[in-house]
């Protein structure tokens, strides 16, 4: 393995593309392994490559990989290989739950391309299959999901990590696949209930992006260097506040993202239904000052599959209008100030320190 390196930029370009190389490998050597009657089950694996490795941003190994490094973990030679072999299973939990979550909600496009259930749709069209074409796509779909998941625990145990380090990543690495899980359902409940409380949308929050996204990464990356409870405790403090922001980010961008930069349509959360955060500001803040017209309307829009354009605009000004916006930036501004600080106070050591920093930054303030 190139050693990655320690300048700017090129940094996390490097760990991005040890990751991508390591899971290609990986995927072509289980789809190597299907046996000859399950060919045409390999040609449906060969979607679950594509998809988890067509773009996608490598957060979560990224995030571990630097919580090894701060936490004391060398930059180069025989564990550092089993580290990044581990961390890279992350990205097919990601899958997983990707694959997952846009039959849920129904989505029909992720990172600009057609989702996995909407592709096996259209190969049921295509063929003139009997049956239902979506039923088909859908089952296919979770098939896949439920494929990336056990290979992802494969993956993660393929490591050649030494018996004290793979002890010490069991407990984040089984709380992050649970945590995942329960905040799925949550979103859905929350859906189903039309629940708009605050409360409910920040655990949401917490568990189905903050946990595996950055905190659980984070923790397995610093327990495989051995970190102390101080660290970990830190650390998981870092990544939780980092990673509510980044899901708050996430909600702006799911209404005011441009479609061509996010990969989804505009507004693809008002039609989805889904009570985030800044739903839920939009609508106390919408109640509480005598936009009732408003608060009326952002209720209609949600969940709403025929949402125009027009109706997205309104709801749009309404949330700026009433505050919701303005104070879902400084809820970001304060859970990375408080993240910073308890970054600062873990007594990490460098560059990871640094890096973990740029990460937060940049996960915080992104545009996609």
């Amino acid at each position: 393995m190139v050693a990655v390196p320690t300048t700017d930029k090129s940094i996390d370009d490097a760990v991005h593309r040890h990751v991508e190389t390591i899971l290609a490998s990986y995927l072509a050597e289980r789809r190597a392994e299907l046996p000859a009657l399950a060919r045409t089950f390999a040609q449906a694996v060969d979607h679950l490559s594509d998809f988890a490795l067509q773009g996608g941003k490598r957060l979560r190994p990224t995030f571990a990989w630097w919580g090894w490094r701060a936490a004391g973990g060398d930059q180069d030679g025989p564990a550092a290989r089993a580290v990044l072999r581990a961390v890279s299973a992350l990205e097919l939990i990601q899958a997983c739950a990707l694959v997952h979550d846009d039959i849920m909600d129904d989505s029909e496009l992720r990172r600009g391309h057609p989702t996995v259930h909407v592709r096996f749709t259209q190969k049921h069209r295509a063929g003139s299959w009997l049956g239902e074409p979506e039923r088909f796509g859908t089952a296919a779909a979770i098939l896949l999901g439920d494929l990336a998941l056990a290979w992802a625990d494969d993956m993660f145990e393929s490591a050649p990590l030494t018996g004290p380090m793979r002890e010490a990543a069991r407990a984040p690495w089984q709380a992050m696949r649970a945590e995942m899980f329960a905040g799925q359902y949550l979103d859905v409940l929350a859906q189903a209930e039309g629940d708009e409380s605050e409360e409910r949308a920040l655990g949401v929050a917490r568990l189905k992006t903050a946990a595996y996204t950055v905190e659980r990464p984070l923790h397995l990356g610093v327990a495989l260097a051995g970190a102390g409870e101080d660290v970990v405790a830190a650390v998981r403090t870092f990544g939780t506040d980092i990673g509510v922001a980044f899901q708050l980010r996430d909600d702006l961008l799911g209404v005011y993202g441009e479609p061509e930069v996010t990969g989804k349509p505009a507004g693809d959360d008002l039609r989805e239904g889904k009570r985030t955060l800044l739903v839920a500001l939009g609508l106390t803040y919408a109640d509480r000052d005598g936009h009732r017209a408003g608060a009326q309307r952002l209720r209609a829009a949600l969940g709403d599959p025929d949402l125009s354009e027009d109706t997205i605009a309104l709801v749009r000004e309404l949330l700026v209008e009433v505050g919701a916006v303005a104070e879902l930036e400084r809820r970001i501004e304060r859970l990375t100030a408080t993240a910073m600080s308890a970054l600062d106070a873990a007594g990490l050591a460098e560059p990871g320190v640094t890096r973990l920093a740029d990460l937060a930054v940049a996960a915080t303030r992104r545009d996609r």
